[in-house]
């Protein structure tokens, strides 16, 4: 887990921009334990995106919630249809690529990551703080509920 000091909000995110009030230096809750191998923050993802880094973007939420708003590039798989779409799990395991699970908050999304280590894809993460957070630190403007 990360020691990193907490910001007060004024100390700069990656790119110059403020850090939203209420957010550490890493862009989470002040407070927030990231589970180490488990999770990743929204900064993180953004940079992976940024840096060009192959990754499966899985949004666990359900149909509803992903026609409020989505991550560009995500694939929709719900949580509670996984265990029912063997080929979607068959094909993140042939990919081999590192799979960043998203939900509203990280909850859903951390229990699909679980899941997903349990049907073999090794390298299954959860967005810590989910599409929510990533409203909040990394675009914000985007719709949020």
């Amino acid at each position: 887990m990360s020691d990193a000091p907490a910001s007060s909000g004024s100390a700069p995110a990656p790119g110059g921009r403020p850090t939203a009030p209420g957010l550490d230096a890493r862009g989470l809750p002040v407070g927030y334990r990231l589970r180490d191998g488990w999770e990743v923050s929204p900064r993180e993802v953004k940079a992976m995106i940024g840096r060009g880094e192959a990754f499966t973007l899985i949004d666990c939420r359900t149909p509803l919630e992903n026609q409020i708003v989505k991550l560009p590039g995500s694939t929709l798989l719900p949580l509670q249809e996984a265990a029912g779409e063997p080929d979607a799990l068959d094909e993140m395991k042939e990919k081999g690529r590192p799979v960043i699970v998203y939900c509203h908050h990280g909850v859903r999304s951390l229990q699909m990551a679980m899941f997903l280590r349990q049907q073999g894809v090794a390298d299954a993460k959860s967005m810590a703080g989910g599409i929510d957070l990533w409203a909040i630190d990394v675009e914000p403007g985007m719709r949020r509920y």
